[in-house]
């Protein structure tokens, strides 16, 4: 995945930020894509769905794996405005993806970079490339903006 084409899918990741902005959810987004095309797409929905695990990238596993009729996710990159957390991290490392695109880290709990690099861990049966810092400021300025609100 080049430069450019990393840009023009955190952009449709950007996209669905601004859906979770609107609907009052962290606004973190994410897309899965294969083969030069979205497969799944995802938003923040923990309050919308009551569940602790609709984070962004899930859901936009699932709906990759749903479409693509397998659970296995190898050849798909998953790029998300966000440094994901452990959890994500995790169903990232099951689904078999090939690469992480993020924004901005997650100094909290990121564990892609910030706190844990979880996709190079060579204790887990599976390992993919990493990319950070791809249109960080847009993706962190939605951030701010949104916990502004929020105080």
């Amino acid at each position: 995945m080049t430069p450019e084409q990393q840009q023009q899918w955190m952009r449709e990741a950007l996209q669905e930020a601004h859906r979770a902005f609107a609907e009052q959810e962290v606004p973190v987004g994410a897309v899965v894509v294969c083969d030069g095309r979205v497969v799944g797409r995802g938003r923040n929905r923990k309050e919308a769905l009551r569940d602790p695990t609709a984070h962004a990238e899930v859901l936009a596993l699932r709906q990759a794996a749903h479409h693509l009729d397998r659970w296995r996710l190898s050849g798909c990159s998953l790029v998300v405005t966000l440094e994901p957390c452990p959890m994500c991290m995790g169903a990232m490392i099951s689904a078999r993806i090939e690469r992480l695109v993020f924004a901005c880290p997650d100094p909290k709990s990121g564990a892609a970079r910030s706190l844990y690099q979880l996709g190079q861990d060579e204790r887990f049966n599976h390992r993919f490339e990493v990319v950070g810092g791809v249109l960080a400021e847009p993706a962190a300025e939605l951030l701010r903006r949104f916990f502004r609100q929020r105080r």
